[in-house]
């Protein structure tokens, strides 16, 4: 019996989707490593650690850096982050308004703020203000300014998030609480607002990581050595030094802070996607 002939062309076996996939996986983790042996391998790591890890000179900035740099940090952040949250609830309110007048305010506030850099708002409040008005002093003295500054640029974006989360609430809520009896500003407050930040806590907290290391804009105020946040006492101690070693310590005391905080961003995020 005669064999069957053989196909002209040989019969190429194909992979498949996954298997493409993973091919595909494998290269780009290669090339990853590829990247990183390279840098590795390419960097001058001897002057990097003469340059920014010090080991004597990262001591000598404790406990300074922990009491007067990050404590300043904190009190500006968290300052600017109420001032901003209060803010945010009457323009995300005003927004809401049925009232023409009150909505126009509300937008223009909202496009302006958004729009403008940071560092200008607080070239605004540092020198703009007390040009307009001579005399006038803002309260809190450099702490005060930096409220202001960061609550403004803050307000603007929570206001939008606030709006956001009361928009979400069911409208049900509002009827339901209507029908008992409640006034609509008292329903507002008691039954929509809270339903509404519980929607809203993750962005906001979002928005707390931004502002901690926006306050970081305070050195363009001009601040005294006891003012100093983060950025500015590491600046002024690798001036002084001639030594990166500083600003790599304020970088990490950031870090201290903005990851755990990003954690718990993550897990409120997941709390709320399975809540839905």
């Amino acid at each position: 019996m005669d064999r069957p002939a053989a196909p002209d062309h040989p019969v190429t076996s194909r992979l498949t989707r996954r298997q493409r996939r993973r091919v595909s996986q494998g290269l780009q983790y290669a090339l990853f490593v590829a990247v990183l042996v390279l840098i590795a391998v390419s960097a001058d790591w001897g002057r990097l650690q003469n340059q920014f890890a010090q080991k004597d000179l990262a001591l000598r900035l404790f406990p300074e850096i922990i009491t007067t740099a990050l404590r300043n940090t904190v009190i500006y952040t968290t300052s600017g982050f109420l001032l901003g949250l209060v803010l945010g609830l009457v323009i995300a309110m005003m927004r809401l308004s049925s009232v023409a007048p009150y909505r126009w305010v509300a937008s223009v506030y909202i496009e302006l703020f958004r729009g403008l850099p940071a560092l200008l708002i607080f070239i605004f409040v540092g020198v703009a203000v007390p040009l307009a008005f001579p005399g006038t002093e803002i309260p809190g003295g450099t702490y005060g300014k930096v409220a202001i500054g960061l609550g403004l640029v803050a307000a603007a974006y929570m206001a939008e998030t606030i709006r956001a989360g009361i928009q979400a609430v069911p409208k049900g809520q509002m009827e339901a609480a209507r029908s008992l009896g409640f006034s609509h500003a008292r329903a507002m407050v008691s039954i929509v607002i809270p339903q509404a930040f519980r929607i809203v806590i993750p962005p906001l907290t979002n928005e707390l990581v931004l502002l901690f290391k926006d306050s970081s804009l305070v050195l363009f105020l001009g601040v005294t050595l006891s003012e100093r946040e983060l950025t500015k006492f590491g600046r002024d101690l690798a001036s002084q030094t001639a030594n990166s070693t500083p600003i790599l310590v304020a970088g990490l005391c950031y870090l201290l802070v903005t990851v755990p905080l990003s954690f718990v961003v993550r897990r409120l995020e997941a709390r709320a996607d399975k809540a839905v």
